[in-house]
């Protein structure tokens, strides 16, 4: 008599978790891409805040696809001149008793500094050096302009910087000497050129007495670039020269192209 036999079959074990997964793997993907998305965001935030500091002139998203944006942001990369300021908007008179603003250094390269004509120190010295290592080597270049302030507006008249201006025998278009409101005056030096301590507008207009011996350079963009360099060192007005070359070889944005950098004193 045959024995039947009976064999087992064992049944599957369901593992819970396993039926879970599923679940668990889409919960984690989802949270997976929202993490994603926070990265994302975060990096585009991050880029966007680069290109501020890098390019300067972004204000908007926008802005970081507008052709100029790029074209000044390669024009100083290539001149290697930082940007430390804008020119503020400010009115004076020439030695020709005119009127110029800062509209009127747009499409031009500009040196500025600060003396007055009765100075028996360091102006006499330092205008020197302004006329031999600046206007002497670039009175040719149309794009160059020297722009000089008195400090002492109440002796420095129109008239008086005119006779300064002849005796020293420069072309008036070419070397710009600016008078005006004492206060006005002394904003501009340390509010656009970094030409003096701002701390001291802290004291009374009339105790005041700016005097400097340093220069500010100007790029056709009315952007401060380079750094402030001593009138009375060879070494950093030598590099002076360098940078203004440097800038001349930038092109001028289209604001300063439409202004043309005609200052107010070529008019008839």
């Amino acid at each position: 008599m045959q024995q039947s036999c009976k064999i087992k079959v064992k049944q599957p074990v369901i593992d819970k978790c396993a039926v879970k997964l599923p679940y668990l793997c889409t919960i984690i993907g989802f949270m997976n891409k929202k993490k994603l998305l926070g990265y994302s965001i975060f990096f585009v935030v991050l880029v966007f805040v680069f290109l501020v500091v890098v390019l300067g002139d972004v204000h908007s998203p926008k802005d970081v696809f507008r052709e100029q944006t790029w074209r000044t942001f390669a024009s100083n990369f290539k001149s290697k001149s930082p940007v430390l300021n804008t020119v503020k908007p400010f009115t004076f008179i020439t030695q020709d008793g005119k009127p110029f603003t800062e509209k009127d250094m747009l499409g031009k390269v500009c040196v500025v500094n600060y003396f007055f004509t009765t100075c028996k120190g360091i102006c006499p010295r330092m205008n020197a050096n302004m006329h031999t290592m600046v206007y002497d080597v670039f009175k040719d270049e149309p794009d160059l302009m020297i722009v000089s302030h008195t400090c002492d507006p109440e002796i420095d008249s129109a008239a008086v910087l005119k006779k300064y201006a002849d005796n020293l025998h420069v072309d008036e278009h070419k070397w710009v000497f600016l008078t005006g409101r004492k206060d006005s005056l002394y904003r501009s030096a340390r509010d656009s050129y970094l030409l003096d301590d701002p701390k001291n507008a802290f004291v009374n207009i009339n105790d005041q007495f700016l005097h400097t011996q340093f220069f500010a350079l100007v790029d056709k963009n009315g952007q401060v670039r380079g750094q402030v360099y001593d009138g009375l060192k060879q070494d950093e007005l030598k590099q002076l020269q360098s940078d203004i070359r440097g800038l001349l070889a930038e092109k001028a944005n289209n604001a300063a192209v439409a202004n043309n950098g005609t200052p107010n004193n070529n008019a008839q």
